[in-house]
């Protein structure tokens, strides 16, 4: 295993997915639920939801790199249900904020990426993977932080991805309560919080995301490298 790495996927991963429960909590707070705002996960400071989380934020995404070399996990941001049923929209509000901030880092990586690129730090990979979204022209601090930006993109992409898609216990799950009647959007809520469809929905998840997620980091990289063909 080499350990920087290791160091650049797991600053990565926690950065991440902490910023992910913050946006979530602050969302949350904002629009009147300060459950997580008690629990001080209004913050980009991990220790909060690595202690809510220890397993997600620290052993899965360590053995997820020891077996596969790139980093998965979770955390999670508490709320009051009462308020979520009471408030269906601004749960949806709530969900949404955490994929957004993935994809708001994602996009701030691929800004630079490309600056790297137009400023001739970066060149499009010869091989695409997640440690190699970009490549650097030199040797030295140029390679570390092309790798850096590469986890960034890669990973950001992944989270976001993941927590859309549209099943229990994911974020995606939330979205109908943006637009459904408040009776249907506290069946939905209710539905969405059933331990059996959480799982079924885990599952279902985790098989069709193996199917689409090579797709989309395909079209990702036709977005960095417009005239570079991918496969």
């Amino acid at each position: 295993m080499d350990f920087v790495d290791f160091l650049k996927w797991y600053m990565a991963f926690v950065f991440s997915t902490t910023l992910h429960e913050a946006a979530h909590a602050w969302t949350a707070w904002k629009l009147g639920d300060d459950t997580a705002h008690k629990a001080g996960q209004v913050s980009l400071d991990p220790t909060p939801h690595i202690r809510r989380e220890p397993l997600g934020m620290v052993v899965v995404p360590i053995v997820s790199y020891l077996m596969g070399g790139w980093m998965i996990g979770w955390a999670s941001a508490p709320y009051n249900p009462a308020w979520a049923l009471e408030n269906p929209r601004r749960a949806g509000l709530m969900a949404v904020a955490g994929p957004a901030s993935n994809f708001a880092l994602m996009l701030l990586a691929g800004l630079a990426i490309r600056s790297g690129v137009e400023l001739h730090f970066f060149q499009a990979p010869s091989q695409l993977d997640a440690m190699h979204m970009t490549q650097a022209l030199t040797d030295g601090w140029p390679q570390f932080i092309a790798k850096v930006l590469s986890i960034f993109f890669s990973l950001n992409l992944l989270l976001g991805t993941f927590n859309l898609l549209p099943v229990p216990p994911l974020d995606g799950a939330s979205l109908p309560l943006l637009f459904a009647s408040r009776g249907m959007a506290q069946k939905i809520f209710s539905f969405t919080r059933h331990p059996t469809f959480r799982l079924i929905g885990l599952y279902i998840a985790w098989t069709l995301f193996g199917r689409i997620f090579h797709p989309i980091q395909l079209f990702a990289a036709h977005l960095l490298y417009p005239d570079v063909f991918y496969q």
